[in-house]
């Protein structure tokens, strides 16, 4: 899922970033408990900057563009945060939202009325974050949800609720699997789940920012789990007589954060994605019993013990490469809408470069299918043979479904239609029309029906709306060599109302942060009408920014002028990280304006070497050769170690001692200054 704006907490985005527990106090008589990340950043120098953002209104969806031939079709927004999605037998797709709501699509739109809202812990990647039907569900209506459960501590659980149409059961939930408690690190969960072809449910789950949990049996994080419809756990599993208890349960282990996984319809065959660290991102041949080498390995390998994955792609930002693999769906529907060579195909997506790939099986190789997807984060394919994708968009409400459809007709089909605007006296007013088609498209603007002078591209801004503009209606007529279509009209509400004014007051300008201490944060809300503006006027956000992509940590918070929260000392160790502290603020009449200001953290270098130079090191438990250099934020915890006897250049050596006076492995807490740490060695007699 780039990541723009957007809230990808994720997933794992949501999904690579590591984040963690920060306690938030909130001064309006309310206590509230959030997670933060880590933030590291390269150059400590930078300094924090803010910006004025415009009058808030609806956001625009936005289209993808996809292959000729190809249409998409706006079916629900407004989602707030959405993690996952899945059809119903009965065609119905349930979607869920990461705070905890389960919404339905019904006849194509979205029900007022969740089926189900969970209490969750929602903090960081945590949150409610995969839904599968039972096979038998037409006669058992039975709904399985995985999400992170707060009692009695913190942890991921996989829960059974009873349909009664398109609302759960009162109290009809039935816990199925408790998985283990969760550490202050609040990423990587996995939480796909899915009915394989065998009945048995399928369960993916991340290693909780641990990588030492995925090579382990004594734990379920890092695994794919496979498990009864009702709890139990089938005895044919590959480690039913090795491990113990719950454990019994791993079917797979050596994964990182596997977020999406997906069976082909007919050959039952499973491909498991797994979120990557710093190079990879990977699609595995699902196999009972397999080890995929994380942390030893990431990418391919040769290493005997771990299975290579069939497919990977480098990070990056172009159409080939990304930064968190966040979708998969097998192109082998009932009803065969899209040409033959799709047929087999896997479709998947990724969460910061915002585009939709399909890898061919047979030859091992991916081809571009879509680009321009804001935050993907699920892939479908539904009966009829159209994709669905799911996607987070930039804002806290802004989630998408849409579908891709193949069509015979190049005429244009409008995908999302322009949305109403209100707006103040004096202020501008922008209207946008998406469509497919043949191309090329053109564009002509109505005001009340009347043709607009000059008004020929995809949008029209109305510049310094009047009073007397109030109650105009707005639509688009597009057209190509094979047709036109005609948008739905949209109002205009100009009202006399001023906008307000957002301003953070705290933290100031240029502070930095350590690790482990509190960031305070206050503002203040002025309007010319209303004066002075109440807590209950004032919303607060915090995105957690990750290179070019962002993971919401602190969900829309309002009532509030001021809180704080405190950075741990432990999570993320990528060095391109900031917070975003969002405020945006209401005035009586429903005019609104937003802020934000970046905060970055205090920096040092770190040197990792050997004596003699050469030999092996860990950082945080994975495998390196010495010299390590790496940038970290002052104050956070890292694992240095070394494994011993090692040989180099025929001789075998013995550890001896760390000059930090550290045993083989240990932690240390990054300092103030750039620092060199020498693990030494003799020579083994």
């Amino acid at each position: 899922m780039s990541y723009q704006e957007s809230n990808s907490t994720w997933i794992s985005a949501r999904l690579r970033c590591k984040l963690w527990r920060v306690s938030v106090r909130l001064r309006a008589a309310i206590a509230v408990t959030f997670i933060a990340p880590l933030l590291l950043f390269a150059n400590s120098n930078m300094v924090i900057g803010s910006a004025q953002e415009p009058t808030l209104g609806r956001e625009q969806e936005q289209l993808a563009s996809v292959p000729s031939g190809f249409s998409e079709t706006l079916v629900a927004s407004g989602i707030a945060s959405p993690t996952a999605m899945a059809f119903a037998p009965d065609g119905r797709l349930f979607v869920c939202e990461q705070g905890g709501a389960l919404r339905v699509i019904k006849n194509g739109a979205l029900l007022a009325a969740p089926f189900v809202t969970i209490t969750v812990n929602s903090a960081g990647e945590r949150g409610l974050l995969g839904v599968a039907f039972d096979p038998a569900f037409a006669n058992n209506n039975s709904v399985y949800v995985y999400y992170t459960a707060t009692s009695p501590t913190i942890h991921n659980r996989v829960s059974r609720f009873t349909a009664n149409g398109d609302i759960a059961v009162p109290g009809s939930e039935v816990v199925i699997l408790d998985l283990n408690n969760l550490s202050s690190a609040t990423n990587h969960n996995g939480g796909a789940i899915h009915f394989g072809p065998d009945g048995k449910l399928f369960i993916a789950v991340g290693e909780n920012a641990n990588g030492a949990n995925s090579q382990t049996l004594g734990n379920l994080l890092g695994k794919v789990l496979r498990i009864n419809s009702d709890g139990t756990i089938p005895s044919d599993n590959p480690f039913f007589n090795t491990a113990t208890g719950n454990n019994r349960a791993i079917w797979a282990l050596g994964l990182r954060n596997p977020f999406t996984f997906d069976f082909q319809p007919g050959s039952g065959r499973i491909f498991i994605n797994d979120v990557g660290q710093n190079t990879w991102e990977e699609i595995n041949d699902g196999i009972a019993g397999s080890n995929y080498g994380w942390p030893d390995t990431e990418g391919s390998t040769t290493d005997p013990r771990f299975r290579s994955p069939l497919f990977a792609y480098t990070h990056g930002s172009t159409e080939t490469t990304g930064c968190a693999i966040a979708g998969g769906a097998f192109y082998n529907p009932p009803v065969q809408q899209f040409p033959s060579e799709f047929v087999g195909d896997y479709f998947f997506a990724d969460l910061c470069s915002g585009w939709i790939r399909r890898f061919h099986p047979i030859s091992g190789t991916a081809d571009g299918f879509a680009t321009g997807v804001s935050s993907p984060v699920d892939l479908k394919v539904s009966t009829d043979g159209s994709l669905f994708y799911l996607a987070r968009g930039s804002g806290s409400n802004t989630g998408v479904v849409f579908k891709i459809q193949h069509t015979a007709s190049q005429a244009p089909s409008i995908s999302v239609h322009p949305a109403n605007q209100t707006v103040s006296a004096g202020s501008s007013a922008t209207f946008t029309v998406q469509a497919s088609g043949a191309p090329p498209l053109s564009f002509r603007w109505q005001r009340n029906g009347a043709d607009i002078p000059g008004a020929t591209a995809s949008s029209f801004t109305l510049q310094s709306a009047q009073l007397s503009d109030d109650g105009a209606l707005f639509r688009c007529v597009v057209s190509n060599a094979f047709g036109s279509a005609t948008s739905n009209e949209a109002r205009l509400t100009v009202v006399a109302n001023q906008t307000p004014t957002a301003t953070i007051t705290q933290p100031a300008a240029g502070t930095l942060y350590t690790a482990g201490q509190t960031i305070n944060f206050s503002g203040t809300g002025s309007d010319p009408e209303d004066g002075n503006l109440p807590a209950a006027a004032f919303t607060w956000r915090v995105d957690f920014h990750h290179d070019d992509h962002i993971h919401p940590f602190l969900s829309p918070t309002s009532g509030i002028t001021s809180g704080s929260f405190v950075v741990p000392t432990t999570g993320e160790t990528s060095a391109n990280v900031f917070f975003r502290i969002h405020l945006t603020v209401s005035d009586s009449g429903g005019l609104q304006n937003s802020t934000f200001l970046d905060v970055r953290p205090r920096t040092a270098t770190i040197t990792l070497t050997t004596n003699p130079s050469g030999l092996r090191l860990t950082l945080d438990g994975q495998p390196q050769t010495a010299p390590i250099v790496f940038v970290g934020v002052v104050g956070m915890i890292r694992t240095i170690g070394t494994p011993s006897p090692q040989t180099l250049s025929g001789r075998q050596y013995v550890f001896k001692s760390w000059s930090d006076g550290g045993t083989q492995t240990h932690n240390i807490v990054t300092p103030a200054a750039n620092t060199t740490l020498t693990a030494r060695f003799r020579r083994s007699k």
